[in-house]
């Protein structure tokens, strides 16, 4: 059976491509005379690779970043391998032959890893240079390495740990940064993640590695106003029932109706990322009516008011309130964390 004759999805993820768009060009043009490259790593953050590089690629990101070497082919589908960067850089001599192999571009973070890759013929690779974050990364000492010496780096890089905060540690590390990368011949330098850009000109060097803020995500308040919501979860109603006072709903009976009331049963759940932190929290929504849940989230379903909304049927959609500071705020979860945890239920 092919995808096209799946019955109709219950869950589904809308991908708002226009504003993908709009991110990156606004992230470009906050990094300056530095190009921004994209952080793809975990399925675009939980969006879809399939989506989101070909939507990247085209409006012109030449630079790619996963962190697995099993994420590799699936977006080498899209972009030329030279395109991308493996962040966790080769464990085994395994990935330095995949590397070699498909042209990929390995980070090295040791050198451990720079013999490693020597050792399987070289050839162009980055470097990161740990800068405070302890972390992946050589660390200060190393840098005049004689192995570091023969890595042949297209990109030195390192990565900022607060830059979400005024935090002391941002200046630090720019300042390591700076002096430690003058000593190391490569074509680019790069450090600003999607906070870091927000820092200013100072941090963003020849190319920065926004990920978060491109797929709706606002780490710092300068970016408010400017980043657009990329993903829109939504959801189907599989049951409408009818409650009486005293009845309770879900595990734990954690509600009990104290008047007559009329509920929806929603396909939704911790399984696909939208956790029990959300539980008598949360709420969905249909066109301007808001639908507060009700008992906790289960693994599949989730239980919810529809006094508001006493005309959807089974089979209708309400959608899944994800402007990602805003659910970020009333579920507890970090904006990575709602993004990354959409699960592959959600037809996107």
């Amino acid at each position: 059976m092919t995808m096209s004759e799946l019955p109709p999805p219950t869950l589904r993820l809308r991908l708002d491509t226009d504003a993908l768009i709009g991110n990156w060009h606004a992230l470009d043009r906050m990094s300056g005379a530095a190009h921004a490259g994209a952080a793809i790593k975990a399925n675009a953050y939980g969006l879809g690779v399939d989506n989101v590089v070909p939507t990247l690629r085209d409006a012109g990101v030449s630079n790619f970043f996963v962190a697995h070497w099993s994420e590799v082919p699936a977006v080498i589908a899209h972009i030329s391998p030279r395109q991308l960067s493996v962040l966790h850089g080769p464990l085994h001599e395994a990935d330095a032959a995949f590397a070699q192999e498909t042209g990929v571009l390995p980070v090295i973070n040791s050198l451990y890893q720079a013999k490693l890759w020597l050792q399987s013929g070289g050839g162009p690779c980055h470097l990161m240079i740990d800068t405070g974050i302890n972390r992946l990364g050589i660390s200060l000492e190393e840098v005049g390495d004689p192995l570091v010496a023969q890595l042949e780096i297209d990109v030195v890089m390192s990565h900022l740990a607060s830059a979400d905060e005024d935090s002391e540690l941002n200046a630090l590390q720019l300042s390591r940064f700076s002096c430690a990368s003058r000593d190391i011949p490569a074509k680019s330098r790069s450090l600003a993640n999607s906070a870091g850009i927000a820092l200013g000109a100072d941090y963003a060097f020849d190319l920065t590695r926004p990920g978060l803020a491109l797929y709706g995500g606002i780490p710092r308040s300068e970016m408010a106003g400017v980043i657009r919501q990329v993903a829109h979860p939504q959801a189907a109603i599989m049951q409408k029932r009818e409650l009486r006072a005293g009845d309770s709903v879900g595990y734990n009976a954690a509600f009990t109706a104290t008047q007559p009331m009329t509920v929806g049963v929603v396909s939704l759940g911790y399984a696909d990322g939208y956790l029990r932190s959300w539980s008598a929290k949360g709420a969905l929504l249909s066109g301007g009516a808001t639908l507060p849940l009700l008992g906790k989230v289960s693994m599949d379903m989730v239980v919810v008011d529809l006094s508001l909304a006493p005309h959807l049927r089974e089979g209708d959609w309400v959608n899944v309130p994800y402007e990602l500071l805003e659910a970020s705020r009333i579920s507890g979860l970090s904006q990575y964390e709602l993004l990354t945890s959409l699960g592959p239920r959600f037809r996107r």
